[in-house]
């Protein structure tokens, strides 16, 4: 085996627990298979037991030796006696379990409706190299050497702009006075590329030229810093054999969305969230379209 077998039995207990879990309803599939185990009369289905292997193991049970099969099959009987008890108390019906249980339907019925929408929807090679082309002309020119001194308040980060000014080492007032924990290394960020920081961090860091510092401290939601740019350097976007991957999530996201776009824009949604509540704005009346936001979670496509 590959996995360390306590991680595979935990996880095994996991998803057999959510797997047992799942409602009994309607929607269940038909599942004819022959039944691998029985608690108190519940059969657990060979095909339900094959596809429960195959998303902890990645194998089938065929491939795994009898000893990890059994192990397996057991931590399913468990999360069904555990399920069959929870359900006896009614838990799957009350409180915050019977949320989450809904909300498992919903992002899981969401994520198969986008896998089955983009299974014959890839995007074409044109598409696929006009985003990357997008991706190039607002890519980053240049990376940034910089280093900084990060404090609580604009009138202390003022008075080491000053002593700065009467000639002390950036450096030594970084490891002195900087509450980051770059002051080990007197404030050395290193390379900086234009997204990894705060917009107005790179602002300022793309207003100075190499050796100068900001004369006037600069805020952003970590706290007041000093920065001082070291050198600079042209950054290369990455190739397209690179980018591939994530263009080509991001054009099956976009296309999901338009198509969820258009199933809120059909569906008819009456919303009372606010109605009868003092100073509440009047609730939209039946049947107005509700494109602004889903009525339900809706899963994205798969990574």
């Amino acid at each position: 085996m590959t996995m360390n077998l306590s991680r595979l039995l935990l996880l095994a207990a996991a998803l057999g627990a959510l797997g047992a879990c799942q409602p009994k309803s309607s929607t269940t599939p038909a599942d004819s298979s022959p039944a691998v185990a029985t608690v108190n009369g519940h059969p657990i289905t060979r095909d339900f037991y094959e596809f429960y292997v195959k998303n902890v193991t990645g194998k089938t049970s065929a491939e795994l030796t009898p000893d990890i099969r059994g192990k397996l099959l057991d931590n399913m009987v468990r999360g069904e006696v555990i399920a069959q008890e929870a359900v006896k108390q009614g838990l799957d019906k009350s409180g915050d379990t019977a949320y989450i249980l809904e909300l498992s339907r919903l992002n899981v019925l969401g994520q198969a409706l986008g896998d089955r929408y983009l299974k014959d929807k890839k995007p074409t090679d044109a598409q696929l190299h006009a985003e990357y082309e997008a991706y190039v002309a607002a890519a980053p020119k240049n990376e940034y050497h910089a280093r900084h001194i990060l404090v609580a308040t604009e009138p202390f980060a003022e008075k080491l702009v000053q002593r700065l000014e009467r000639g002390e080492k950036f450096e030594d007032l970084a490891k002195a006075e900087s509450m980051d924990p770059s002051k080990a290394s007197g404030g050395d960020l290193s390379w900086v590329r234009p997204e990894a920081v705060p917009p107005e961090f790179m602002k300022a860091l793309e207003s100075l030229k190499p050796g100068e510092y900001t004369k006037t401290p600069v805020q952003t939601p970590f706290g007041w810093h000093v920065i001082q740019l070291v050198e600079t350097r042209p950054l290369s976007p990455q190739s397209f054999d690179q980018r591939k991957p994530r263009i080509e999530q991001e054009l099956e996201r976009k296309t999901f969305k338009d198509y969820l776009d258009e199933l809120m824009r059909t569906a008819q949604v009456t919303k009372t969230l606010d109605q009868g509540a003092p100073g509440a704005a009047a609730a939209p009346a039946a049947g107005t379209p509700a494109a602004a936001a889903p009525a339900a979670p809706a899963a994205a496509p798969k990574n």
